[in-house]
């Protein structure tokens, strides 16, 4: 409780050491913000240790010039203590751009049997940002499937309902100087020809000594381009629980990200650490697609004050493609698995590819949870074809490995 007290007496300090330099609502922002941290690590305070102060501390400072600067006894590793069990918060996050594919349904039971099997609270967040893909019949569709595959949730929300929180942590980050308007488009960075760690290609930064609109103009609500963050600059190591090396320096990697759009959506860094720190998750079990973002996510989160994560990313289901293999997406949709299978034999499948069951019998996620650890589920990414009729799954033969959509950090 020592620490939990400790970590709220920077956050009020440094709010009160900036109280006479933002605008009324930009200081209702902070507060907001802050509260609703400091609600739910109230919850769970054990779980953020002596490392998670030390976080804190080495936020960047604004001061002379537009760089970073961490503070005397920063550090940049995740080292948090384990929690006990019972003690974590963990989430599941789909997004509700399409409907529900085997790779979503083993995602979501990893994700649930991770904490369930110890006791731990289990969050299903629906992603609905994109304005353009997203759509309610799909989030309804989500959150039926899941619950037909016989998973339930602690708490279920929508990123939609949480805008305020989004916007007072770009109220905070602009209060900093960390927000600059990007004009660059995709094309801009292909032109450029750096490759990035996920495959697509990384921002040079280019637009960072741009400024945003003054408060008199109405600041980052009035930029007509994106947003980007100003992160700071080297290497970083998230924890991952699986032992898999996050080590990366998203500026070298990705270039700054961006944190809104120009359609004034949210972006997906933003608004994932946000509700990470806002519902008090300690723990983001995920795909390994997902691995590169979690560097960038940590570094976002501490430019924001937020406590770090733990991270754990697991094998993928994958599919081939003219002789390449990528990340099943809709190929099959969920509405053809619900016609041939049942719940309990879908669910079988599932946990067999995953290494769980020796033989794709029928089960539930409950029934898993008893004897579930993550010592027995698969370490490499299984090959997923759907044949019409069933759902085949086999392993990756070493020709097909080289080409698998691994990520290098």
């Amino acid at each position: 409780m020592d620490t939990l007290c400790t970590l709220a007496a920077l956050r009020m300090h440094e709010m009160s050491r900036n109280a006479t330099q933002g605008t009324p609502s930009e200081l209702a922002g902070q507060n907001t913000l802050t509260y609703q941290w400091l609600e739910n690590v109230g919850k769970s305070p054990h779980a953020f240790g002596w490392s998670a102060t030390r976080f804190l501390l080495a936020r960047p400072t604004v001061g002379l010039d537009r760089k970073f600067q961490f503070s005397r006894g920063s550090t940049l590793t995740s080292k948090s203590s384990p929690e006990a069990a019972g003690s974590g918060t963990g989430r599941y996050a789909p997004s509700t751009t399409g409907l529900a594919h085997p790779g979503t349904l083993l995602a979501a039971l990893l994700c649930w049997l991770d904490a369930r099997s110890i006791g731990d609270r289990v969050l299903l967040r629906l992603e609905n940002l994109d304005p353009e893909r997203s759509t309610s019949v799909y989030q309804r569709a989500m959150v039926d499937d899941l619950a037909w595959l016989g998973l339930d949730w602690d708490e279920e929300y929508a990123q939609s309902d949480r805008q305020d929180g989004y916007h007072a942590a770009l109220d905070q980050l602009a209060q900093a100087e960390r927000l600059y308007p990007c004009s660059c488009s995709r094309a801009d960075m292909r032109a450029a020809g750096v490759r990035a760690p996920n495959g697509g290609f990384r921002y040079d930064n280019r637009c960072r000594e741009r400024e945003l609109p003054s408060r008199a103009a109405g600041g980052w609500r009035a930029s007509r381009d994106p947003l980007r963050i100003r992160l700071p600059e080297g290497s970083v190591s998230p924890r991952d629980l699986g032992g898999l090396d996050l080590c990366q320096d998203p500026v070298a990697s990705f270039g700054d990200p961006i944190v809104r759009r120009r359609d004034g959506a949210i972006a997906y860094h933003l608004a994932s650490v946000v509700d990470d720190a806002a519902s008090g998750v300690t723990r983001v079990v995920r795909g390994r697609d997902l691995m590169s973002s979690s560097a960038t996510q940590f570094l976002l989160g501490g430019s924001l004050g937020l406590p770090p994560v733990d991270y754990r990313h697991h094998m993928l289901l994958l599919e081939r493609h003219g002789g390449k293999l990528a990340k099943l997406h809709g190929s099959v949709a969920i509405t053809a698995l619900r016609d041939v299978y049942t719940a309990s034999e879908l669910c079988g499948v599932l946990a067999c590819a995953a290494g769980l069951i020796r033989n794709p019998e029928p089960t539930t996620p409950l029934e898993l949870a008893g004897e579930f650890s993550w010592a027995r589920v698969q370490g490499e990414d299984r090959i997923a074809a759907w044949n019409g009729e069933r759902l085949e799954v086999s392993a990756v033969d070493e020709s097909e490995s080289e080409r698998s959509p691994r990520e290098s950090l």
